[in-house]
């Protein structure tokens, strides 16, 4: 390989619908990755995220006086962007695209990635005109900025993250053939939606063809975006070996590299602050949980969570709800538990009446109606997740050694009752659970042993996969316990479940503070400072890819 200081970026642009916009799990990646990048670049790593924001306050975004004279030479152009940092480790550049003026220039667009490329848009529905006509916004600002600072004589490296961006890279690829171009898949559209469907893609996934599953389950138009983005990338990549291989399969081309997702300590408290945010966050969970059950729950109540995506069957959220069911009627539970479901669902508003119980620290002898919500829903009687928990017949009655909750509401500190984020809950646990089915990476798991939180996952997780490579993964004291998943061995998985929860409950304390530090200790090697040697590799490979694309060219 050439040597990689020669070939080195002298200017990488990365875009996603998730930045500056907390809207899915690839925020964390981006967010978390910004300060390394940073670090590497000062200032020439520039990140590109829609503008759905108008007149409103930006959380984590600040207006900066930077690339001003280029703002200034578009002003009047299309599209109208804002510019200034992220406001996450690092405050790296980002610019920000107001994409709705060019939807008017959808079917001219679709058009011209047809007739170029062939990626069909006939099918297309839901978010996909607002995504793609996104991506065509990033790739005009990409070009102006590129060529407004005469940048033709530079290494520029152009990062493309998801199917929703697919058509900035297509655009780049044929308006500014000069940039190397990357396109990350974080999961594949058609693979997603074969397991979210029920169907048994890991037994089956050799004799799946993506073209014909994408025609069953109505996935055309966002398939052909992605299957053609990874075919005429400079490089493609994913984010396991798991999805490397779906991929190969699904979207005829097997990732030129594998760029695991790192995780950075910036969000995690230590020494003093960590036990003081750690009994802060116990004390506001059982508070709250004895107000809603109307009973006292012990402080030393083993509290267990499970979070992320309202992916009922591909996150496992069915398996926790099982597992917590079996655990509930296991002899061997002697101690209290109360678990968590921290899934974010269509939530109505937050209970009033619990609300008023917080606010006036009240306490009653009874639970309130539907003891298992702290937020109503819009769809009560259609939700998954509540018609099971009355299905497995949960009472959370005072008698109950385990109680089971439900928090549908995203934890950005205001959902109204716990007012807190995520993390300053997570760091209250005792035990995760995160019994996916479907999961290219899983941050959540990784999130909670770098908060010291051990956790239960599988090897059909990314993060699963890549801990049980470090680790044997058959003891919780490692501080992961990593459960075998088949497309068929549901209930093996709940059972398999309890009996980690319940070692973890009759482990001393020195023992559960190794576990902490054992926590800790593997979280360590997945940090950024250790993972980004493979997107330095990726744009090795972009640029060299290029280099020889545009040769091939000149001389044609």
């Amino acid at each position: 390989m050439t040597n990689r200081l020669e070939v080195a970026p002298d200017f990488i642009f990365e875009s996603s619908w998730e930045v500056c916009n907390k809207v899915g799990g690839i925020y964390t990646v981006l967010s978390t990755k910004a300060r390394t990048l940073q670090n590497l670049y000062k200032d020439h790593i520039v990140f590109i995220g829609p503008d759905v924001w108008g007149d409103n306050i930006i959380a984590d975004f600040k207006e900066d006086n930077i690339f001003t004279d280029w703002q200034k030479a578009t002003e009047g152009k299309r599209p109208p962007v804002k510019i200034g940092r992220w406001q996450v480790p690092g405050f790296p550049p980002a610019i920000l695209v107001d994409f709705k003026s060019l939807m008017v220039e959808r079917d001219k667009f679709f058009y011209e990635m047809w007739d170029t490329f062939k990626v069909d848009s006939i099918h297309a529905y839901g978010d996909y005109d607002a995504s793609c006509i996104f991506a065509y916004a990033t790739g005009i600002v990409i070009e102006s900025f590129y060529r407004y600072y005469k940048m033709e004589k530079k290494k520029v490296v152009a990062l493309f993250n998801e199917w929703m961006l697919g058509m900035g890279e297509l655009y780049i690829k044929k308006h500014v053939p000069a940039i190397a171009t990357i396109f990350t898949t974080h999961a594949t559209s058609i693979g997603r939606s074969i397991a979210g469907n029920g169907k048994a893609l890991y037994a089956y996934l050799d004799g799946f063809n993506g073209d014909q599953m994408a025609k069953e389950l109505n996935m055309e138009a966002k398939h052909s975006v992605e299957k053609t983005a990874a075919r005429e990338a400079d490089c493609f990549t994913t984010v396991s070996d798991i999805t490397a291989r779906e991929c190969k399969q699904l979207l005829g081309k097997e990732p030129d590299v594998v760029t695991p997702n790192g995780f950075e300590p910036d969000f995690v408290p230590t020494g003093v602050d960590y036990k003081k945010r750690r009994l802060e966050a116990r004390h506001t969970l059982i508070n709250i949980a004895s107000k809603l059950l109307g009973c006292h729950i012990s402080e030393n109540a083993m509290l267990v969570s499970t979070s992320g995506r309202y992916e009922y069957q591909n996150k496992g959220i069915d398996v926790f709800i099982e597992a917590m069911h079996r655990l509930r009627s296991n002899e061997a539970l002697k101690s209290e538990v109360v678990a968590f479901i921290m899934v974010p669902a269509w939530v109505k508003e937050p209970r009033a009446d619990l609300k008023e119980m917080i606010a006036h620290d009240l306490s009653y002898d009874k639970p309130l109606q539907k003891p298992f919500l702290t937020h109503w829903l819009n769809n009560m009687q259609e939700d998954r997740v509540l018609n099971y928990i009355n299905y497995c017949g949960f009472t959370n009655n005072a008698s109950e050694k385990l109680k089971i909750i439900f928090i549908p509401s995203y934890l950005n500190g205001s959902d109204g009752i716990f007012n807190k984020i995520y993390y300053d809950l997570l760091v209250g646990m005792d035990v995760t659970v995160y019994p996916s089915y479907y999961e290219p990476w899983g941050y959540t798991p990784l999130e909670s042993i770098a908060f010291g939180i051990p956790t239960i996952t599988t090897d059909l997780a990314g993060f699963g996969k890549w801990a049980g490579k470090i680790i044997s993964g058959t003891d919780i004291t490692e501080g992961v316990a990593v459960v075998n998943r088949t497309d068929f061995n549901y209930f093996d998985v709940a059972d398999a479940i309890t009996k980690h929860i319940l070692a973890l409950m009759n482990k001393s304390d020195k023992v559960k503070t190794t576990i902490r530090n054992n926590c800790f200790k593997l979280a360590s090697l997945a940090q950024w400072n250790h993972f980004i040697v493979f997107y330095q590799k990726a744009f090795v490979e972009a640029l060299s890819s290029s280099a020889k694309r545009n040769k091939q060219k000149s001389v044609i």
